[in-house]
């Protein structure tokens, strides 16, 4: 249905993460993708001024505060549900991009191509949007143990698995600088 876009963006709010764990702090999707934004600048921004490279910040934070909408028409998915195997994980591409192509159609015809690139990613604006996905869930697993949830260590390990591999620099100088203070009281920072 056309002008409808925003409506359904504002419905991110209803949509609850971590669905199968147990939560001492709930997440909503709207949280989640403000916090992906944040770190998706953040980590542009480093590669930018740290270590020479040339992204596009502005783009990449844009994209990254839209990088899971589709997950409102769809539900968030639980991650060992998704990846269970190469079919599962096949037919949630196919949903996903069938609620791409609802998200075009719910704007009037003459503000689509200002949208049309939000779902469209360089290899860099992937790369960097996926490792600040994980940052996002090792920031959350972190609070989650901090409080007591240990359910979150297999977690935690899981991510901090998958953030090495993806051996970007980036991703080290944030953990190297930032990541302590995570820990920290508010009186402290």
């Amino acid at each position: 249905m056309e002008n409808t876009f925003f409506a359904t963006l504002f419905r991110m709010k209803y949509i609850s993460r971590w669905g199968l764990m147990r939560c001492n702090f709930g997440e909503n999707l709207s949280e989640h993708s403000l916090e992906v934004a944040f770190l998706a600048h953040a980590l542009a921004l480093i590669g930018n001024q740290v270590f020479g490279k040339a992204y596009d910040c502005g783009a990449v934070c844009v994209k990254a505060m839209y990088h899971d909408a589709p997950e409102i028409l769809t539900g968030d998915l639980p991650t060992p549900v998704k990846y269970y195997n190469a079919e599962t994980k096949k037919a949630y591409d196919i949903v996903e991009e069938a609620a791409k192509a609802r998200f075009a159609q719910s704007l009037p015809a003459e503000l689509r191509d200002g949208y049309a690139d939000i779902f469209r990613y360089t290899e860099d604006e992937k790369r960097l949007i996926k490792a600040a996905d994980k940052l996002a869930a090792l920031l959350k697993c972190k609070t989650e143990l901090d409080s007591g949830n240990r359910e979150f260590a297999p977690a935690m390990a899981s991510v901090e698995a998958t953030l090495k591999g993806m051996g970007m620099e980036e991703v080290g100088y944030f953990l190297d600088r930032f990541y302590a203070a995570f820990s920290l009281p508010l009186d402290l920072i």
